[in-house]
């Protein structure tokens, strides 16, 4: 019999061990074991899981209409409620497409297309750093799969040629903004490569760019211009949305098909409707987010360009990879930025490779200029025999824009130093540096 005991004592040794912390939210904050400290682990990328506006404007939206805490059915017998019907049709009309299908999470997503939609005679071609999720889903498929190294195009188009005579259907499988390295797929590129072929679909997971990125907060796919011409655009309501479940969006046939075959949908309770009205409330206000859009844009490129050369020169978004190497040394770190007031964690494998053991800073749109100065300090620091010392004396930024108080668009030029962080402005006039409300690229 295995041994479950000797598992976790290899894990230990490794530290590669993970415990489930207790933590209490405070905003911004992360209360644990009597300590306070900022938090750079969530997936509230747009700062509105603490919103309390938006919370009371919600409750008071639904005053006169009952949502009920439990569906207590799946969608196939009792619990289609009518709610669920509005969101999907506020979703397909936000993108322009035919139709959408809600789930229960973005796992119940990844782990469930893909089995109904594929057989033997369909070859899954999926970047080597797509989500577990996605990889679960292609292993519970059954269907011949092949990975292509990350991003590489010319890799994928190899295969494609090589296979495309060989299999009824070939899906390449991505997701847009990388969980773990923060880099962002070219779609266009993807879409060129399909439509080479008549027997292409393309799926692409937007989980970490839904609200956060495009203009309207539709995601990379909107950014790129090129909604129509993905066949799979699965996206999730759990990370800037601060909700729960996700969506698909596709075709007519698609939906109908699946709401035939999928097993997670069929055979699952559906999300409580009372929920999905809280969803559909924040899908409906979801351009109006700019603000938020734009601070999280400024935040991300000042930590990314402060961690050049320790992983920050990788990411092209919010989510940010601070590089340490072994699992043993990046729990270390991650312990002591813990110490100093940041909530980050450790990423070790075997989410990542093993020698690329990283802290992975998430950003949200509520944090502040403050925040993120104190941050580029304490990561600029390095231990050393004795003690901690900054490993660089400057780090200089880009032209960002904020509004003044009457509304009009100043630009200013941010400087950080290792023990002095200042603001230098164009214009010269002051700027509070915990007020940036509204920051974004020039």
């Amino acid at each position: 019999m295995k041994s479950y005991n000797e598992q976790l004592t290899a894990l230990r040794a490794s530290g590669n061990l993970r415990h489930l912390p207790e933590v209490e939210h405070q905003g911004i904050w992360i209360l644990k074991e009597g300590m306070r400290m900022l938090n750079l682990s969530s997936n509230d990328y747009l700062g509105l899981a603490s919103r309390q506006d938006l919370q009371e404007e919600f409750q008071a939206s639904t005053q006169d209409r009952f949502y009920p805490y439990s569906s207590s059915s799946s969608r196939l017998l009792t619990g289609n409620f009518s709610v669920y019907t509005k969101l999907e049709k506020q979703i397909a009309r936000s993108f322009d497409r035919e139709a959408a299908l809600i789930f229960n999470s973005g796992y119940h997503a990844n782990t469930g297309i893909l089995p109904a939609l594929t057989d033997k005679q369909t070859l899954l071609l999926a970047d080597k750093l797509v989500h577990a999720s996605i990889i679960d889903g292609i292993l519970l498929s059954g269907s011949p799969f092949l990975r292509y190294r990350h991003n590489d195009y010319d890799q994928l188009e190899r295969l494609v040629q090589k296979n495309a005579c060989q299999y009824e259907t070939i899906i390449i499988l991505t997701e847009s903004i990388f969980s773990m390295d923060g880099d962002v797929a070219d779609l266009n590129r993807l879409i060129a490569i399909k439509r080479q072929y008549p027997n292409i679909l393309l799926y692409v997971d937007e989980a970490h760019a839904i609200g956060a990125r495009g203009k309207t907060g539709l995601g990379i796919a909107e950014e790129q211009g090129c909604i129509q011409e993905i066949d799979l655009l699965v996206g999730t309501f759990g990370k800037a949305l601060a909700s729960m479940g996700a969506y698909l969006v596709c075709s007519h046939t698609i939906r109908e098909y699946l709401v035939n075959t999928m097993r997670p949908l069929i055979f699952s309770t559906a999300l409580p409707p009372f929920q999905i009205a809280w969803t559909s409330f924040i899908w409906e206000q979801l351009p109006s987010f700019t603000k938020e859009r734009e601070n999280l844009l400024a935040y991300s490129r000042l930590l990314a360009e402060a961690l050049t050369s320790k992983g920050g020169e990788i990411s092209q978004s919010h989510i940010i990879p601070f590089i340490v190497g072994e699992s043993e040394d990046c729990v270390r770190k991650a312990e002591e930025l813990q110490r100093k007031g940041f909530y980050c964690l450790p990423v070790r494998p075997p989410t990542v490779p093993k020698g690329t053991s990283r802290i992975r800073f998430s950003l949200t749109a509520n944090l502040t200029i403050k925040n993120m100065h104190q941050l580029i300090v304490e990561t600029g620091r390095t231990s050393s025999p004795t003690g901690t010392r900054p490993v660089s004396t400057r780090c200089s930024y880009d032209f960002f824009w904020r509004r003044d108080d009457a509304g009009n668009m100043r630009s200013f030029r941010l400087h950080c130093r290792a023990h002095t962080p200042r603001i230098e402005t164009k214009n010269r006039g002051k700027i509070n540096s915990e007020n940036k409300q509204s920051l974004h690229k020039a």
